[in-house]
C-alpha cells in the first residue's frame, strides 16, 4: 500500500539541537497544514514548492513547539509524493508529540526504507540508486563515500542501463527474424552483435574484477597483525593516526583472543587485527589463540608481522623462522615484515636486521620514523586505480550475483553466434541475459526482492 500518506523521524533517535520529521504521501501538506500556524498567517497548503516557513505546531489550543516547514510538491520532490519536512526543537516530548499528532490526523508510521522505497517507484531513482542512498549513509571513510556517491548519481546504472538497452535492440531484431523464418532473412547483422557481445563481455568482466576492490572498500581492508605481546601494535596505530588516540572502534574478546581496530588511511578503511604470537608452544589455550591466529590471517588482506627490533636484535634467527612460516603458509598473501622500536638500535644492529630478514622495514611509532613508508607500502597493495580513475566499482552482492548470472548467459550468447545457433534458442539466451541486467536496476523486480534490500535501511529514508 503506497498511495497513504507516511510519517517518520528522519534525524537519529535521541535528544539534539533539533529533529526533523518527514512526511511523504498526497496528504502530506494537508494534515501539516492542519496542525501548522505560520508566524505570516499564510496557509501552508497554498505555498509554492521548495518554500521553508517558520511557525508552531499547534494540537487544538496546545502549542507544540517553534518549527520550520519545508513544503516539496510533487513530482519534484525525493519520494516523488507531496512531502513535508518539519524541524523542531530535538527533545524526545516534542518529537513523539508532534509524530502522534500526524498519526491521528490520518498517516501512518513509515517502515524501514519506505521513503526511499517510494521514490523508486515513483521513478526517481532506479534500484542500484536507491541501494547506493543506504551504502552513502553507511560510509565511514573517502572511497567508500565515493563509490557511493558515483553509484548514486547513476554512473553503474548508466552503464549497465547502455548495454541493455543496445542488447535489447538487437534482441527486438533476432525476435523478428523469427515471424520470418519462412522468408530465411537476418534483420540483425551478426558482425555488429559479435562486436556487441565482446563489447558486452569486456565491460562485464571489468565489473565483476572490480567487486574484489570495491568489496573489501565498502567493508574495509582486514590487516591481519601478527607478533608477540607488547611489540608496539597500539604505538603502531598512534603513530599511523598521527594522534595519541589509537583505537576508533574496538572489538574485544576474551584473553588470547583478537581485538580489531578501525582507522582509515588515504580514504580507505582499514581493520587491523591483532592476534596471539605463533610459536612451539604445549600451553592447551596457548594453542588455541595460535590456531585463531592463522585463521585471521586467512581471513585477512594483508598480514603484517611485527615485533620489537630492541629486544629480537639477538633471536633475529627466531624470528626470520616464524616470518617463514607465514610466507610458506600463505604464499600469494601480501605480508609486510615490520621491526619496530629501530631509534633504541644502532647502526650495526640495524645492518645485522636488514642482512637476516628480507624485506624488512625499519620503523619507530615512538618517532615516526618509517610510518609513511608503511601507509605508502599499505595503499600500494591495494588496487585503487579504479578508484582513482573514477571508474565503476562494483560493491554490493547482489549485484555482483546478478553480473555474474547476466556473463554466464552472454557466454551462451557468444558461442551460439560462434556456431550459429538458430535464431530462437539465440533469443532465449539473450532474453535471459536482459532479465539478469534488469534485475540490477530493478526493470525486473519483485516484492519479495524489495522487502530485503529496503528492510536494511533505517526508519525515516
Amino acid at each position: 500500500m503506497h498511495n497513504d500518506t507516511i510519517v517518520a523521524l528522519a534525524t537519529p533517535s535521541g535528544s539534539g539541537a533539533i529533529a526533523v520529521i518527514r512526511l511523504s504521501g498526497k496528504d502530506a501538506i494537508e494534515i501539516a497544514s492542519s496542525s501548522f500556524k505560520s508566524i505570516s498567517g499564510k496557509k501552508l497548503k497554498n505555498q509554492a514548492t521548495h518554500t521553508i516557513h517558520l511557525g508552531h505546531i499547534v494540537d487544538g489550543n496546545k502549542t507544540l513547539d517553534e518549527v520550520l516547514v519545508s513544503v516539496f510538491k510533487n513530482p519534484n520532490s525525493y519520494t516523488g509524493e507531496d512531502v513535508i519536512e518539519v524541524s523542531c526543537h530535538g527533545s524526545l516530548y516534542i518529537q513523539q508529540e508532534i509524530i502522534q499528532l500526524f498519526l491521528r490526523k490520518g498517516c501512518r508510521m513509515a517502515t524501514a526504507g519506505e521513503f526511499t522505497l517510494r521514490a523508486f517507484l515513483n521513478g526517481k531513482l532506479d534500484l542500484s540508486q536507491a541501494e547506493a542512498v543506504a551504502d552513502l549513509i553507511s560510509s565511514d571513510n573517502e572511497a567508500s563515500h565515493q563509490i557511493a556517491m558515483q553509484q548514486m548519481r547513476g554512473g553503474f546504472s548508466s552503464e549497465i542501463a547502455k548495454l541493455r538497452e543496445e542488447l535489447l535492440n538487437f534482441a527486438s531484431l533476432i525476435e523478428l527474424e523469427l515471424d520470418f523464418a519462412e522468408e530465411d532473412v537476418e534483420f540483425a547483422d551478426r558482425t555488429q552483435f559479435k562486436d556487441l557481445i565482446e563489447r558486452i563481455t569486456f565491460v562485464l568482466k571489468r565489473l565483476l574484477d572490480s567487486f574484489a576492490v570495491g568489496n573489501v572498500i565498502k567493508n574495509g581492508i582486514p590487516v591481519a597483525i601478527v607478533g608477540e605481546p607488547n611489540v608496539g601494535k597500539s604505538t603502531l596505530l598512534n603513530a599511523l593516526l598521527n594522534e595519541e588516540r589509537a583505537i576508533v572502534s574496538e572489538i574485544a574478546g576474551t584473553t588470547r583472543d583478537t581485538i580489531e581496530d578501525e582507522i582509515s588511511i588515504g580514504g580507505i578503511g582499514f581493520r587491523f587485527i591483532d592476534t596471539a604470537g605463533i610459536r612451539e608452544t604445549k600451553d592447551v589455550v596457548e594453542s588455541i589463540g595460535i590456531k585463531k591466529t592463522f585463521e585471521k590471517i586467512e581471513q585477512s588482506q594483508v598480514t603484517i608481522y611485527l615485533f620489537d627490533a630492541s629486544k629480537a636484535i639477538n633471536t633475529l634467527e627466531d624470528v626470520r623462522i616464524e616470518i617463514e612460516k607465514i610466507r610458506n603458509k600463505y604464499p600469494q598473501k601480501p605480508l609486510l615484515v615490520i621491526a619496530n622500536k629501530i631509534d633504541q638500535l644502532d647502526d650495526i644492529q640495524l645492518a645485522n636486521i636488514n642482512t637476516t630478514i628480507a624485506d624488512v622495514l625499519l620503523l619507530s611509532a615512538k618517532t615516526g620514523f618509517g610510518v609513511e613508508q608503511l601507509t605508502n607500502s599499505l595503499l600500494n597493495l591495494i588496487n585503487t586505480g579504479a578508484l582513482r580513475n573514477n571508474e565503476t566499482i562494483v560493491t554490493n552482492t547482489r549485484h555482483y550475483d546478478a553480473l555474474l548470472k547476466a556473463f554466464e548467459e552472454i557466454q551462451k550468447v557468444k558461442y551460439g553466434l560462434e556456431t550459429g545457433l538458430s535464431g530462437d534458442l539465440l533469443a532465449i539466451d539473450i532474453r535471459q541475459a536482459l532479465y539478469h541486467f534488469g534485475e540490477i536496476t530493478g526493470e525486473i523486480t519483485n516484492d519479495d526482492l524489495l522487502g530485503n534490500i529496503f528492510a536494511n535501511f533505517c526508519i525515516g529514508k
